[in-house]
């Protein structure tokens, strides 16, 4: 059974969850992946941790995870990006598997851009300050590529915040302009590295998002893909 560590927000949590059902190779309710949710909009904002704004929401994730874990959860996931940032201490002392949203994503990349091409990253302008996904980009052979600051300003903040209120169609309008800048500027793929973006790409039914890798999706299919290992191995004759 997998854990979901949410809430961060609601809204991504509930996309995260319909993405998990919709990428399963069911044919019956029991072939669907089992899953415990905690959606907790209470955990202090991350942005304003990272930013050295805020108390860090460490201790409340650090909560969240262990009740996961007491419940009966076999692995966790965290479909938050920013909040990844908390994940070495997160792994740390871990009873279960707990598996990362930027590894997932990235692992999604190769049909989109070549090794050694150009990625960009849309995200919460802590996720970009912290680095989360550059290091695990770099290692994998590609370049970074950001948005410029007033892109983030005038179209990725507002956008954010736009989906975290309800508007996701005028969240959609400014972060597809916000990706196609970074196209525009030689990016070959982009990664909606904040939960909040594939949700408004997907509210306009923007062409674009051919071009971008949906973290919360590529983190639902990195947990089947988990789950049916599982279920695999389990069913192995044994010796």
């Amino acid at each position: 059974m997998i854990g979901v560590l949410g809430g961060m927000g609601p809204l991504a949590t509930v996309d995260f969850f319909s993405k998990l059902v919709s990428q399963t190779p069911a044919k019956v309710d029991a072939d669907h992946v089992p899953v415990l949710i905690q959606s907790d909009p209470r955990i202090p904002p991350r942005p304003a941790a990272i930013l050295g704004e805020g108390r860090s929401p460490l201790p409340e994730l650090l909560i969240g995870r262990d009740r996961l874990i007491l419940a009966g959860a076999t692995a966790l996931v965290m479909p938050c990006n920013t909040a990844h940032f908390w994940y070495p201490n997160l792994v740390k002392g871990c009873a279960v598997p707990f598996l990362s949203i930027v590894d997932a994503s990235v692992n999604e990349l190769s049909p989109l851009a070549d090794a050694g091409s150009t990625v960009g990253i849309i995200a919460t302008r802590a996720t970009l300050a912290a680095q989360i996904f550059d290091q695990v980009l770099v290692r994998s052979g590609y370049q970074v590529m950001l948005p410029s600051e007033t892109v983030m300003d005038k179209l990725v903040l507002p956008g954010i915040e736009l989906v975290k209120a309800g508007d996701t169609f005028r969240a959609g309008q400014r972060i597809e302009e916000a990706v196609q800048a970074l196209l525009n500027q030689g990016a070959r793929a982009v990664i909606l590295a904040c939960t909040e973006t594939p949700l408004a790409l997907d509210a306009i039914q923007s062409p674009l998002r051919a071009h971008c890798v949906d973290s919360t999706a590529a983190l639902a299919r990195s947990c089947v893909a988990w789950w049916q290992s599982q279920q695999a191995g389990s069913k192995s004759p044994q010796p």
